[in-house]
Formats: C-alpha cells, sequence, structure tokens
C-alpha cells in the first residue's frame, strides 16, 4: 500500500495527511466572506466564473456559516477538528484590516485549527504577506492560489489576468515565508493538448508547492465559457480521456505533494456539460481502478 494513504489510493491523500499531523478526524468548512476578485472589474472575468464559488450563504455572519457545518459534525464526531476554509472569490482582496478581522473572527471558534485561503497570486502584497507569515506561527495557514495553466496563451485565452511570472513570483514568497501552499489547475481548457498538462505538473513539481487541487474544466450556465461552448463548440474531455490524463499527472507529481481534489464538482442545476461529472465518486473510483490496472503510484516518473 502506498505510504501515504488510509484508504488504499495510490496518491497522497488529504485525510492521511490531516490524520498524520493532527491525530484527529479534521473537517474543512467553507465560508464566504463576501469579497470580491480583480478580475471582475467591468464585468469581467475567467471565462469559467459565474461570479462567485463556495457556499451561498454570504447573508449571515462567518459564525453562523461556521455552525450550519460544526454542530451537525459534531453530534457524530464530538472530538473532531476544524479548518476555516475562506473559499468563495479572492480572500486576500481587502484592506489589510478587513482581512484580520475575518480570520481573527473564526480562530476564536472552538477546535479551529487552521485556515485555508484562497486567492490569486495578484492578491498578495507585501503587507499581507507578512501578516500570513505571522498568522502561520499561531495556526496552521494554507494558502491556495489559482494557476489552473502553466502556459501563459492559456492564462490570456481564458482572461485570467496575471501571467505565469506573477504566478511564479507569489508562490516563491510564500515558500520563503515556509506557507504551506496549494496550486488550483483545471485540465481540458480550450485547445490544451494533453501534453500541455503534462507540462503544468511538470513545471509545479519544480515549485516545492505543498499541495494541489486538480479540476476537469466544466461548463456552467452564465458564463463566458458557456457563450463560447454554444457559438463554437470545443472538445470537453471524456471521462476516460480525463483519467488517462490525471494517471499520468499524478506519476510526474512528486510523492509529498497532497492531492487534496482530483476532480471537479459541479452543481447540477448549473451544469451545461460534462454531464459524467455529476457522478463525483464513479470519476475517482475509476481513477483508483486504472492506476491499479497500471500499476503505478504517484511520483513514479520522478
Amino acid at each position: 500500500m502506498f505510504k501515504y494513504t488510509l484508504d488504499n489510493k495510490r496518491y497522497h491523500t488529504l485525510n492521511y495527511f490531516y490524520k498524520n499531523k493532527f491525530n484527529s478526524k479534521v473537517f474543512k468548512v467553507s465560508l464566504n466572506a463576501n469579497f470580491s476578485c480583480p478580475n471582475f472589474k467591468n464585468g469581467t472575468g475567467c471565462i469559467f466564473c459565474s461570479n462567485g464559488s463556495g457556499n451561498n450563504y454570504q447573508h449571515l455572519d462567518l459564525l453562523e456559516q461556521f455552525n450550519l457545518v460544526k454542530i451537525p459534525l459534531d453530534k457524530k464526531w464530538p472530538n473532531s477538528k476544524y479548518i476555516a476554509y475562506f473559499q468563495a472569490n479572492s480572500n486576500t482582496y481587502a484592506p489589510l484590516d478587513v482581512l484580520k478581522e475575518k480570520y481573527e473572527s473564526v480562530l476564536q471558534i472552538p477546535n479551529v485549527i487552521g485556515l485555508s485561503i484562497a486567492t490569486r497570486s495578484d492578491c498578495l502584497n507585501d503587507e499581507i504577506l507578512d501578516y500570513l507569515e505571522e498568522l502561520n506561527k499561531r495556526t496552521f495557514l494554507t494558502v491556495e492560489i489559482g494557476l489552473q495553466s502553466m502556459h501563459d496563451k492559456t492564462l490570456k485565452m481564458i482572461n485570467r489576468g496575471h501571467d505565469l511570472k506573477n504566478f511564479e513570483s507569489a508562490i516563491k514568497e510564500l515558500k520563503k515565508r515556509n506557507i504551506f501552499t496549494v496550486v488550483h489547475i483545471i485540465n481540458g481548457l480550450p485547445n490544451e493538448t494533453k501534453e500541455m498538462m503534462i507540462q503544468t505538473v511538470k513545471y509545479l513539481n519544480s515549485l516545492n508547492i505543498d499541495g494541489i487541487k486538480i479540476h476537469m474544466l466544466y461548463v456552467t450556465k452564465n458564463t463566458k465559457l458557456a457563450n463560447m461552448y454554444e457559438t463554437d463548440t470545443f472538445h470537453i474531455l471524456t471521462k476516460e480521456e480525463y483519467i488517462d490524463i490525471v494517471c499520468e499527472q499524478l506519476e510526474y507529481l512528486d510523492e509529498n505533494i497532497v492531492i487534496e481534489r482530483i476532480t471537479g464538482d459541479p452543481i447540477k442545476e448549473e451544469l451545461i456539460e460534462p454531464s459524467w461529472l455529476l457522478k463525483k465518486f464513479c470519476v475517482l473510483n475509476d481513477i483508483d481502478k486504472e492506476m491499479k490496472k497500471r500499476d503505478i503510484y504517484q511520483g513514479d516518473k520522478i
């Protein structure tokens, strides 16, 4: 059995990482702190974005949002620990005093042992980075950075709003401060080949990142991507193609990199394509089966 798993996976699971680090059941609680994003200006944004992600409870304060998840979990797992996950939009895109108020408030909740902050590479100035460095000394801090692809022509096409150089600079600053860093990528972006997707993970493997979230591109309603798909239908990866790419990507990732996500998780009512992504556990199981069939493990090609 792969050494970084508790459930017979062939890659480094988040469940293993948390259990090994905290010796406890750990849950991430998604929060919407009503942050915005620099890429929403003038109605623009990434082509796949519907202006927001995460839970839909932004009308509630953070404690109320947290307790909606925590209270029922406490009944089943009374000794659990929690990580507050600032998920929706860009969670460092605000003045420092606002960030401090949001972050510090949830750290006061019992059994919260860490923060996970999703943001963009162009939303991290020196002042914020210095505060995150100090925060990292008091709690388990994770900063998640969206990249999606290492290829600048893809970043321009999806209207990402920054280039690879900006991303790389942010990662180096986070790692210099010893902050646990997770990167998001998307497989199946228009005009990207399998080799381009493999190149992205090879590149990330060289940056000493701590974790990765691998997503499948999906088309949702009310996005620029949906307009593109209706106007000039582009190829959407089949389940078999996606599994093939993910299996090879895992072989090129250092075994110490935690695989925090390995598929997309769309909302059924908003999804246009691909419908196979709705069967999340089937996708996960099929990745396991394919890795076993090939007799491969994370890091085999390093």
